[in-house]
């Protein structure tokens, strides 16, 4: 293929999108060749393509929509009336994965997917993806994506969930989308898209090194591995940079063409006659065998990575000539004029002819209403309703099934002698599952073993596999898979084995799971009850690993509602409130379980069986927020805790009134995220003095936002005191307990308070 030179006084030009954009022009004014006969709509663009002219056609529209979407974006981001400038110019040929795939075919994209975009919007009738695009530029509330909240590629009626400017921390997700669309068929729950859909997914070479893409393409080949289908699409789009690392030649193919169990094919992204059937051959390929498959695609990348990348100033100016000279619409352009589809005034009106457009919807975007109020902005992260989540955490309606799986009317739990924590759970869990048939348990060692802590014990032989199974040991891919599962309508409780090993995985839950609904305006939704075995207290095993209590990290997550039950009856109830929280409104739960206080019988005294509580009928729930109070009546001092705490303030309540008389109020809060802040208020302000008992870290835990809660609403006058963890790791053994608060500690915090 042929460019003409750039002329001399452009060469070094910063701007390279007017290069590129000149080089087009004059590349189809200098064309000079005869063209072929000119094909009918059903035959080969060109001798011996799969191409046909009429996919051709629209995939070059596509290609231009996208190209000129980024020339837009580049003009008016100087002027305020677009906010994202990161465009899709060298990946245009992702239009052809769009064309082969369905537009039920859920689809994870990176942010250089304009072509891919432009020619899904063109699998339904009466959609506009120029002006779409453009309000998502111009940050507009009218945008039908993310409403204003983010420049997104995302669509609902599309199945396109909307990723912001991600690296890779979709492919997990995507990864678990596929394996949900075959688990339904399982469980005989009902997809809501077609069942030999495959779920695609793009990201740049540079991002496949990245460790949440190697996680999921590890995950990929460990399922197919075991010939459990998993149709996924990993469309790596490799223009050999990322950012301004180059990729080492060749790096793609030689990392991932002899993968076992991983499928491996390559397309020319950068030309349309020819890559078309090496697409075509990888969609097929994946639809039919329902194998993780990886589709190379050669792209390239023009006009730097954003409006804000000159790469004029670290890249020679022959180096960038060459670079553009391997335009996609280059090539594109050489094949309309050489089928005769096109002659250079006509392809040249196409051209300008979206230009226009492009720059008239960007212009209407602008004059658009943004998103100028606060309740407006943060209205779909975290909806709630709680009359309807009451009603559905109540909802009894399972007796004959629950009957069965307990074994009998009379060994139902509720009629069984009160237990402690860990049984309570396990009960819960239960008629959970008997409640809801979409409901899904996973994670380490949960299935046969039921659990490190025996608390699912049971789940996997009243269930079966189907349901409850164990995972690989990767928690980013337990996270990713219970989005798959939320995405194609399941209810997933995935178990996290300890609260250290979340750190690991943080990311799927804040920047993928939590942001979904904020960032698809309310449209999706990530609903799930992730379960972790958490904080501190285990005797005779633990460490760091082992006695977490960082919570702050959870706590920081926008939108996630975060409960920590102390007791066996709250745990059962709080798990009704937060399934139902899921099924009625979409959120995503953290349920934290104190390890410590799994087995713990005892309260005050050895084989006092003050711990042990009976089993809630399962129509009985704890609203959100609600705290539990013992000694409500008690206004000396309030204490506020929560999990390992409470027990422990209980006994030093016992011993400060022994002491001096003091009717001491102890609150469990129960819910740490959010915070029941009128509740703190209301107790802090009924009593005379106020301790705080947090086994979080002094500089980080949940004291801070009880603090705050109290001086804000006008106590901070009175005598207050915390009593907190300490600023280190946990150490093994009985050093441990050196560093968490003490029932000793409470007492002589208490009685430091004046």
């Amino acid at each position: 293929m042929s460019v003409v030179a750039p002329i001399p006084a452009r060469q070094k030009n910063v701007n390279r999108a007017e290069v590129c954009d000149q080089n087009f022009l004059e590349f189809v004014r200098g064309w000079s060749a005869a063209p072929h006969a000119r094909p009918a709509a059903d035959q080969p663009v060109l001798p011996g393509s799969l191409c046909t002219a009429r996919d051709f056609d629209e995939l070059l529209e596509s290609q231009l929509i996208s190209r000129h979407l980024d020339l837009m974006a580049r003009v008016l981001r100087v002027k305020n009336k677009v906010f994202y400038t990161i465009g899709s110019s060298g990946h245009e040929g992702n239009a052809m994965v769009a064309r082969l795939t369905r537009h039920t075919d859920p689809a994870f994209l990176h942010y250089r997917s304009g072509g891919f975009m432009a020619e899904r919007f063109r699998k339904l009738p009466g959609m506009d993806p120029i002006m779409d695009s453009a309000l998502s530029f111009a940050a507009s509330k009218d945008d039908p994506a993310s409403g204003g909240r983010h420049k997104v590629w995302g669509s609902k009626p599309l199945w396109v969930l909307p990723q912001t400017s991600t690296i890779a921390s979709h492919l997990p997700k995507a990864l678990g989308t596929a394996v949900a669309i075959e688990q339904a068929r399982r469980i005989g729950h009902k997809l809501p898209v077609p069942d030999d859909s495959i779920a695609v997914c793009s990201f740049g070479d540079a991002s496949a090194n990245h460790a949440t893409a190697q996680t999921a393409f590890n995950a990929a080949g460990w399922t197919a591995y075991q010939k459990l289908p998993a149709p996924v699409l990993f469309v790596c789009e490799d223009n050999g940079i990322g950012i301004s690392v180059k990729t080492p030649t060749d790096w793609i193919s030689a990392s991932f063409s002899q993968r076992r169990d991983l499928d491996y094919f390559y397309a020319d992204g950068l030309d349309l006659a020819n890559g078309y059937e090496q697409v075509a051959r990888a969609v097929y390929h994946c639809r039919t065998t329902r194998r993780p498959t990886f589709l190379h695609l050669r792209t390239t990348r023009i006009m730097g990575h954003a409006g804000t990348d000159f790469e004029i100033e670290w890249r020679s100016v022959d180096e960038l000539m060459a670079v553009e000279a391997t335009d996609p619409l280059l090539r594109s352009a050489q094949i309309a004029l050489a089928s005769g589809l096109y002659s250079k005034d006509t392809l040249l009106a196409k051209y300008e002819a979206i230009r226009a457009k492009c720059f008239a919807a960007a212009e209407e975007a602008d004059r658009r209403p943004k998103l100028t109020d606060l309740a407006e902005v943060i209205a779909p992260l975290a909806p709630y309703h709680p009359n309807q989540v009451n009603v559905e955490a109540k909802r009894a309606d399972f007796a004959e099934k629950r009957a069965a799986v307990f074994g009998g009317e009379e060994k139902l739990p509720e009629k069984q002698a009160p237990r402690h924590l860990a049984i309570q759970i396990n009960n819960a869990l239960h008629d959970l599952f008997c409640k809801y048939p979409e409901a899904l348990l996973f994670g380490e060692d949960v299935a046969q073993k039921g659990g490190v802590y025996t608390v699912t014990k049971g789940l996997h032989k009243a269930f079966k596999s189907q349901r409850v199974f164990n995972t690989l040991l990767d928690e980013t891919m337990i996270l990713g898979l219970a989005q798959g599962y939320s995405n194609m309508g399941m209810l997933p409780l995935p178990e996290i084995q300890y609260l250290a090993y979340f750190h690991n995985a943080c990311d799927q839950i804040r920047g993928e799971a939590c942001s979904l609904q904020f960032f698809s305006n309310g449209q999706y939704r990530n609903p799930m009850v992730m379960r972790i075995a958490s904080l501190g207290y285990q005797r005779g095993f633990g460490g760091h690993f082992h006695n977490d209590t960082s919570i702050t990290a959870l706590r920081d997550i926008p939108g996630l509602v975060v409960g920590c039950p102390s007791r066996g009856d709250d745990a059962a109830m709080m798990l009704r409130t937060l399934t139902a929280l899921a099924k009625v409104d979409g959120r995503v739960c953290a349920f934290l379980e104190p390890i410590a206080l799994y087995m713990t019988k005892d309260l005050y005294e050895p084989g006092d069986g003050g711990w042990l509580t009976a089993y809630p009928a399962p129509d009985q729930h704890i609203p959100l927020g609600e705290e539990r109070v013992y000694a409500p009546n008690a206004t000396d001092l309030v204490v506020f805790c929560y999990g390992n705490t409470v027990p422990m303030a209980l006994r030093a309540a016992r011993t400060l009134e022994a002491r001096h008389g003091w009717k001491v109020r102890t609150v469990d809060l129960r819910w740490l995220q959010p915070l029941n802040e009128p509740a703190i208020a209301r107790h802090a302000g009924e009593c005379r003095r106020i301790l705080v008992v947090d086994e979080g870290r002094r500089s980080a835990g949940v004291s801070e936002g009880v603090m705050t809660a109290i001086v804000e609403a006008g106590h901070g006058g009175k005598p207050t005191r915390r009593v907190v963890g300490v600023d280190t790791y946990t150490p093994l053994a009985g050093a441990a307990f050196l560093v968490l608060p003490s029932d000793d500690d409470i007492v002589a915090a208490a009685e430091s308070i004046k």
